[in-house]
C-alpha cells in the first residue's frame, strides 16, 4: 500500500531510505479547492505499490481567507513543505486542471525547468487540451524534455511502468 503524506505531517525521511521507497510529489492544480482531487485519485490508483511515498500537498483542512504571507507561519510552513518535498522527490507530478489557472503549479514547473537537470528530480506533466497556458506548458515541456501527456489516464499508463522499473532496482 502506497503511503500519502500530507502537510503538516512531514515524511520520515529514515523510514523512506530504509525502505528504498519511491517518492513522488503531486505537484498541481489545486484553486484553494476548486480543481479536481486528482492526487487523492492518484492516491488509489498507486494503492498497489509498497514502495510509494506520495506527497500531497491537499491539506484537508484548508483556510482559503489565510493571508498568503510569508509573515504567516501557517502559510509559510505549506510553502516550505512543498518546496522540500519537490527537493527530496524522486519524481514530481505536475497536473494542470483545465477549469483551473494554476499559477502555483506553472510556478513550480518553471522551478524545476530552470535546474535544467543538474539535480533536479524526473518529472511527468499532464496538461490536458483547454487548460489556459497549454501552449507555454508546451514550450517548458519541449525545451526541457519533460513528458507532457494530455489526459489523467495517459499519466497513470506513464506512471506505472516507471514505478515497475524502480521495484526492480
Amino acid at each position: 500500500m502506497a503511503i500519502v503524506v500530507k502537510p503538516p505531517q512531514e515524511p520520515n525521511w529514515g523510514d523512506v531510505v530504509a525502505n528504498r521507497s519511491f517518492v513522488i510529489f503531486a505537484a498541481g492544480s489545486i484553486e484553494q479547492g476548486s480543481a479536481e482531487d486528482w492526487q487523492t485519485k492518484l492516491a488509489a490508483d498507486l494503492n498497489e505499490y509498497e514502495n510509494v511515498v506520495l506527497l500531497n500537498p491537499r491539506r484537508d483542512e484548508w483556510d482559503s481567507s489565510m493571508e498568503q504571507s510569508a509573515d504567516n507561519p501557517t502559510f509559510k510552513a505549506q510553502v516550505e513543505w512543498e518546496l522540500d518535498g519537490i527537493s527530496l522527490a524522486d519524481l514530481v507530478i505536475f497536473y494542470f486542471d483545465p477549469n483551473t489557472k494554476s499559477p502555483i503549479t506553472l510556478l513550480e514547473l518553471g522551478l524545476l525547468a530552470g535546474m535544467d537537470g543538474t539535480i533536479a528530480p524526473d518529472v511527468l506533466v499532464c496538461c490536458p487540451p483547454g487548460y489556459w497556458r497549454r501552449g507555454n506548458v508546451e514550450i517548458v515541456c519541449n525545451r526541457y524534455k519533460f513528458p507532457l501527456l494530455r489526459s489523467y489516464d495517459e499519466l497513470i499508463g506513464r506512471l506505472k511502468p516507471i514505478i515497475g522499473e524502480r521495484n526492480e532496482i
